[in-house]
């Protein structure tokens, strides 16, 4: 497990990450989603040891992680932008990561290059972005780390290249208990992939949630109200995040169980009404405009 507690980094005077507390549990997806500049990628270099907290501890199984070869070698990152060594080739990197990696798996890192069609004596430099994505992300499975970071590393695939990826990495975690963890601005990608998620907005966590309890515990409602008294009822008995009418229907957004929103709705006298399923999308959306991240404000001001 990988445990932050009031992690804080600071550039000049601005706080990339404040106070944050997060705990990464093994065996599981993480997914890391945030607003612009919410501090994604300064909070994973800090975890993967390449930058120092000014405040806080992390820790991975227990090891104090900067500065700590016993933990830093258990966690392989992959940056948004790959850095390759400049010349290097395929062969270069393997020659490379075999004296950096105690566990690193020559043999599997000249299988994947094959099946994803990645001439090992090219230089990597000439590679499309989609194709220096590939090697990052084979150079980092290859590794056998337990920890994989990952921030962006879904950017530049095509859709059949994710799929593949993503089937690798359930491969990996089922046979050797890979623990991804991924930062990403597609939440429709990590929807399908993560376990848990961590929302961040300017630098500190909104929540942190396994993602199907966060999913049964935030209800999307449609409906039309009989009056407008039967309308602040309703407002009165649940917690509403988001409220948008148009016409006659009401389309709320609020915390709680399905069965529960329900029971409110039961004893209210509505024309109609129905209960919805919410994607993560839509529960980032919501969550953030409570904390004053309106994408309204954005188009409309």
């Amino acid at each position: 497990m990988i445990a932050l507690t009031n992690v804080s980094k600071r550039f000049d005077d601005v706080w990339a990450v404040n106070k944050v507390s997060l705990t990464m549990e093994e065996g599981k997806v993480t997914g890391i989603i945030g607003t612009n500049g919410a501090g994604k990628t300064t909070l994973l270099r800090m975890v993967a040891g390449i930058m120092k907290p000014d405040e806080g501890l992390i820790f991975v199984d227990d090891k104090p992680m900067f500065d700590n070869e016993n933990a830093i070698k258990d966690v392989y990152f992959i940056p948004d932008e790959p850095f390759f060594f400049r010349n290097a080739n395929g062969k270069d990197m393997e020659k490379y990561l075999k004296t950096v990696y105690e566990k690193f798996d020559s043999v599997a890192f000249y299988d994947y290059l094959e099946k994803f069609d990645l001439d090992k004596n090219r230089k990597i430099a000439t590679f499309s972005k989609g194709m220096q994505k590939q090697m990052a992300i084979i150079c980092g499975l290859c590794a056998n780390t337990k920890y994989l970071i990952c921030d962006e590393t879904f950017d530049g695939l095509d859709p059949v290249m994710r799929q593949g990826i993503k089937a690798i990495f359930a491969k990996h975690m089922e046979e050797r208990g890979l623990t991804p963890i991924i930062a990403s601005h597609n939440l429709r990608e990590l929807e399908d992939i993560c376990d848990t998620v961590g929302l961040l907005h300017k630098g500190g966590v909104i929540l942190s949630k396994d993602l199907l309890e966060m999913k049964c515990n935030i209800q999307k409602i449609q409906c039309v109200f009989a009056t407008a008294e039967e309308e602040n009822k309703a407002m009165e008995k649940m917690s509403v995040l988001q409220k948008e009418k148009r016409g006659m229907l009401c389309t709320m957004t609020a915390r709680g169980g399905k069965e529960e929103i329900l029971e409110v709705f039961s004893a209210l006298d509505t024309v109609f009404f129905e209960v919805l399923p919410l994607s993560l999308e839509e529960i980032f959306i919501s969550e953030t405009e409570v904390v004053g991240y309106d994408i309204k404000k954005l188009i409309f001001d």
